[in-house]
């Protein structure tokens, strides 16, 4: 018995043995990963998956990261070798990743890394200074953090990831856009031309200018636009071109509004008068990017002062220029006319006098990593066709019936409008007026007749402003008080008021909003034109509505002093569906004149002979949509949101997210937005009531603790219990 026994023991180890390893190689060969995090921010979304899975070339990834740094940078790291694993898991074999190591060693750097190094810097991957703090001692170290994609003969830099933030929607917007670079350049038909225009006869007045280097500036350029046309190619021509010989180059240069400079006698008449032009421009088709040269600096006490462009810097300001023209990204459309605000420059004075802050720059930077930027004047003509979606931000003028009727029609071709729209308009008063009476400006209601349209589809604009006591809270000066100063009219909307519901607005857990009004559904008009109304999000419960007079000096403002006139109110839809047209039923308006008058405008055709063929006996079919494909309109009343000081320029507050996931959403690219905003760092904690919150905490402070001495009492009681249980079963 004793034999068999200790031959079954064996025959089980083996067996249990035998397990263990097929488990263990069924793990190595069918490895898979369960992501627990509630955004899923260790697996890569499925527009990363699709990218990397669709390569049809090698994609190398070359990352230049030093080892062994400090807190939190060692976490960028294990986050960049956790996602490229990922990437590499979905990706198929045209994708590939390489790290290289750049660290040095007790001071001394072995050879390897000296030459990773040199490959870093050859790349454009330069060392950052990173703080670090040892021994109670604060520290600068260098350090390398950052990659470069290699696709076919195109390289795409990283140059820093100081933090995980955003750094898989960087990768894969990189990867993206290589992809689409080489299929772009092998479809062009002609060559790219780049065209310096730079006249002899500067060459005189350079050496005074301090521009030494520009006689050698042709000759350099041509050098690197040669080094670029291999990663592009041969798709650029290089072209010298000089004013100074040629007088029609004169006409052509102030065409691109190039650097055009003119001066007199110089040097005590050594040098003569004349004048010279020098700018850069590349063209194709019929678009055209102009890069400027020499920069000029007004510097106090000094004058002016002339700059030549870093041509360290040149290859990549061409590499940019090359895919702007080719149309890489997305384009997106701006409605630039009727006093809408600009995207980028310097605004116009006020009539205060003070500088104007209209100027969109920030999210035109956001907005041109994913998309084309095409300004767009309805006074001028059609809108194109290769826009899918058009923002309309803060129009002041009025639309005529013909550039209503261009929008109209562009939303039934199933296209997309983002409609950042103002109750109202800002009148300032006088500058004299102002300063003598202290008064405010006026707010006079628009009427741009994009109201009319929106109340044809379901959706009207309140005249009236948002005022919440959930709000941006302004630090008064102590010379003026002190304290806090609540700024009703720039409501906070909070994670509960925020529709969490649609896909793109999953991670948005707080935004603010500023001189909104607020929004009023038709429902019966939707229903019958067959829409469907989205709420995106409301104001809080303690909101409430200023009408007629309007005054947002914020030392005048108070809630009201009844709660029943405070409510939720409704700030950003979203409709979609089937859009009716606005103009069914109605006759098709014509394109005026700028003076309204066809004969004042041109008087030589009222003298011309009729044609023979009477025009309106001719039928045509195809002009007039009177129902649309499937489009989206995003309506908020307010084009504060875009402005400068409402975005970042790096695109991580939860506004800018927002306003880029609203248009990815408009460009049907959902999936790219949801991959943006799940690594959300706002995350704030959801408001609770005051008698809550003192329940949790005195729960914590004396509930727990009365919970162990508990449980430990009623442990003792069952033992007790069952030691008398035992006592009387053996009395027995």
């Amino acid at each position: 018995m004793g034999v068999k026994s200790r031959s079954g023991n064996y025959v089980r180890f083996l067996a249990y043995l035998a397990v263990i390893v097929l488990i263990n190689l069924a793990g190595m060969t069918g490895f898979f990963r369960v992501d627990l995090t509630r955004n899923k921010i260790y697996s890569i979304s499925e527009a990363s998956q699709k990218v990397v899975s669709t390569l049809s070339e090698p994609l190398t990834i070359n990352v230049f990261f030093t080892k062994n740094l400090p807190a939190p940078h060692n976490n960028t790291e294990r986050y960049l070798h956790d996602l490229l694993q990922e990437y590499a898991a979905y990706g198929n074999r045209y994708f590939n990743y390489r790290f290289y190591d750049v660290s040095t060693e007790e001071g001394d750097i072995s050879r390897e890394a000296k030459e990773n190094q040199a490959l870093a810097r050859n790349y454009g991957i330069h060392p950052v200074q990173i703080q670090v703090i040892e021994k109670d001692e604060v520290k600068f170290q260098k350090a390398y953090m950052g990659l470069v994609l290699i696709h076919g003969d195109l390289i795409e830099r990283i140059p820093t990831m100081t933090s995980t933030d955003g750094l898989e929607y960087r990768l894969t917007t990189a990867i993206q856009k290589l992809n689409n670079k080489i299929s772009a350049l092998l479809r062009l038909p002609e060559k790219i031309r780049v065209k310096l225009f730079l006249s002899s006869s500067l060459k005189f007045v350079a050496p005074y200018m301090r521009l030494k280097d520009l006689p050698e500036l042709p000759a350099k350029l041509e050098k690197i636009v040669d080094g670029l046309n291999g990663k592009n190619y041969g798709k650029l021509q290089f072209a010298y071109l000089d004013p100074a010989k040629d007088e029609s180059l004169e006409a052509e240069a102030k065409k691109y509004n190039l650097l055009h400079l003119k001066w007199p006698a110089l040097s005590d008449g050594k040098i003569e008068p004349g004048q010279g032009t020098i700018g850069l421009v590349m063209a194709y088709g019929d678009r055209v990017v102009e890069v400027p040269l020499i920069h000029v600096f007004r510097i106090p006490l000094i004058g002016r002062h002339y700059e030549l462009v870093d041509m360290n810097q040149m290859e990549e300001i061409i590499d940019e220029g090359v895919e702007s023209l080719i149309d890489i990204n997305e384009d997106l459309g701006y409605l630039a006319s009727h006093g809408a605000p600009q995207l980028s420059g310097i605004s116009p004075m006020d009539p205060m006098g003070r500088q104007g802050e209209d100027t969109l720059s920030n999210f035109e930077t956001l907005a041109s990593q994913s998309y084309a930027i095409k300004e767009v004047n309805l006074k001028d003509g059609m809108l194109p066709e290769s826009i899918n979606c058009l923002v309309v931000s803060g129009p002041k003028e009025k639309f005529t019936d013909y550039e209503l009727f261009q929008i109209d029609q562009f939303l039934m071709r199933g296209k997309n409008l983002a409609l950042f729209l103002d109750a109202y308009k800002e009148v300032m008063p006088p500058k004299q007026q102002s300063f003598r009476f202290n008064q405010g400006p006026s707010y006079v209601p628009l009427n741009t007749g994009l109201e009319k349209m929106l109340e044809h589809y379901g959706i009207r604009i309140k005249e009236s402003y948002v005022m919440d006591e959930n709000c941006y809270k302004q630090d008064v000066p102590a010379q003026f008080g002190g304290g806090e100063r609540a700024i009703y009219f720039a409501p906070i909307i909070k994670n509960q008021f925020i529709n969490s519901h649609v896909g793109f607005m999953r991670s948005i857990k707080g935004l603010i909003a500023m001189k909104i009004s607020p929004l009023a559904l038709n429902t019966e008009r939707i229903k019958e034109n067959g829409l469907h109304a989205l709420r995106l999000f409301s104001s809080s419960e303690k909101s409430w509505e200023m009408k007629g007079r309007i005054n947002l000096n914020p030392m005048f403002l108070r809630p009201p002093p009844s709660a029943d006139e405070q409510k939720s109110l409704p700030l950003a839809y979203i409709l979609e569906g089937e859009f009716p047209s606005y103009f069914a039923g109605k006759p098709i308006p014509e394109k005026k004149s700028e003076t309204g008058d066809p004969e004042k405008e041109a008087p030589e055709k009222s003298t011309k002979r009729k044609p023979d063929v009477d025009l309106s006996k001719i039928e045509s079919e195809g002009e007039f949509l009177s129902m649309g494909k499937p489009g989206k309109i995003f309506l908020m009343a307010t084009s504060e949101m875009l402005k400068d000081n409402m975005l970042d320029e790096q695109g991580r507050t939860p506004n800018a997210m927002f306003i880029m996931n609203v248009l990815d959403f408009l460009n049907n690219r959902e999936d790219v937005a949801v991959m943006r905003s799940k690594e959300q760092r706002f995350n704030p904690l959801q408001d609770t009531q005051g008698g809550t919150r003192t329940f949790v905490k005195s729960f914590n402070i004396a509930g727990l603790p009365v919970l162990v001495v508990l449980f430990g009492l009623l442990v003792w009681f069952r033992r007790h219990t069952r030691k008398k249980q035992i006592q009387m079963m053996f009395q027995q």
